[in-house]
C-alpha cells in the first residue's frame, strides 16, 4: 500500500508526499517550511515524521526549505553526488544518501532515472513497494526510450504537464525564456507528456496527476483536453486524471 498527495506544484515550489507502511516520504521540498508543515497536518502527518526525502534536482522551487526543514527533522536526504556538491548548505550534514541507480529501504525500493533540464543534474523516480508503484516524473525537456521499461504500467504517474505551446509562443514570455521552455532542457508541453503517458500506461494504472502546470502558459482545462484527445487518438479509456495546483493539495490516493 502507498499514500500520496502532491502538496505544491508549479514554478513557485514543488512538493509531493508518499507513505509506505513504513515509511514517510518527501519529493523536493520547494515551498516554505510553515506551508510544508501544514499541508502535512492536514494528512495527519507531523513533519517530524518524514524520514527520506528525495531531490530531483537543485533548482530553488524543488529546494527552498530543505536547509531549514533538515536542520529542525532531520530526515535522510536523497541526492546526487553532484547536487550534494551544490548545496552548500548540507555539505556536513550527517544524514545523507547519496544516489544512482537505485536506493533499497527495506520494503521500498527508489529506481532513479535521468531526466533532461537545464540544471547540472535531474532524476526522476519510480517508487515500489508492497506491491504499489509511483512514477514521479517532472522538470524534463524529453523522457528518454530506454527508461520506458522501468516507467511502464504503474499504478500512479505524477507527470509534468507544464505548457501549452500556442500559448507559450502567444504570450509574454521573452523569446530566450520560450525557446528555454521548449527546448530539450525545459519543460514538457502537454502534448508531450500525453504521448508519453499514452505510452507508459497500463491495466494497472489507477492515477494520473499532472504536474508542474505553467501560470502563465497554460490551463488545467487545456492539459485536460489535451490528454483526453491524444488517449481518444490511441484509443486509451482512462479518466482518471488531474491536475496539482500551486498552493492545494492533491487529495490523498491510496494505491
Amino acid at each position: 500500500m502507498m499514500k500520496v498527495s502532491v502538496l505544491a506544484s508549479g514554478s513557485e515550489g514543488n512538493s509531493t508526499y508518499v507513505e509506505t507502511l513504513r515509511h514517510k516520504i518527501l519529493i523536493d521540498l520547494g515551498m516554505n517550511v510553515k506551508y510544508i508543515k501544514e499541508k502535512l497536518q492536514e494528512l495527519e502527518v507531523m513533519p517530524e515524521d518524514i524520514d527520506i526525502i528525495l531531490i530531483t534536482h537543485v533548482h530553488n522551487d524543488h529546494i527552498a526549505a530543505l536547509d531549514k526543514f533538515i536542520k529542525k527533522y532531520q530526515p535522510t536526504v536523497c541526492l546526487s553526488q553532484k547536487m550534494f556538491m551544490e548545496i552548500p548548505a548540507i555539505k556536513d550534514y550527517e544524514h545523507i544518501i547519496i544516489y544512482d541507480d537505485q536506493i533499497v529501504f527495506d520494503n521500498l525500493t527508489v529506481e532513479i532515472f535521468k531526466t533532461s533540464h537545464d540544471t547540472s543534474d535531474s532524476r526522476g523516480f519510480v517508487l515500489t513497494s508492497d506491491g504499489s508503484s509511483l512514477v514521479y516524473v517532472t522538470d524534463t525537456g524529453y523522457l528518454n526510450q530506454r527508461h520506458f521499461p522501468k516507467l511502464k504500467n504503474k499504478n500512479m504517474y505524477i507527470f509534468e504537464s507544464n505548457h501549452d505551446v500556442d500559448m507559450l509562443m502567444n504570450g509574454k514570455y521573452p523569446p530566450w525564456l520560450k525557446k528555454r521552455v521548449v527546448g530539450d532542457k525545459g519543460h514538457l508541453s502537454n502534448k508531450d507528456s500525453s504521448l508519453y503517458l499514452s505510452k507508459l500506461i497500463g491495466d494497472k494504472t489507477k492515477k494520473i496527476i499532472l504536474a508542474h502546470l505553467s501560470k502563465e502558459n497554460n490551463s488545467e482545462e487545456e492539459a485536460l483536453k489535451t490528454i483526453k484527445e491524444v488517449f481518444n487518438e490511441y484509443d486509451i479509456t482512462f479518466d482518471n486524471i488531474e491536475c496539482a495546483r500551486q498552493k492545494e493539495k492533491t487529495e490523498e490516493v491510496i494505491i
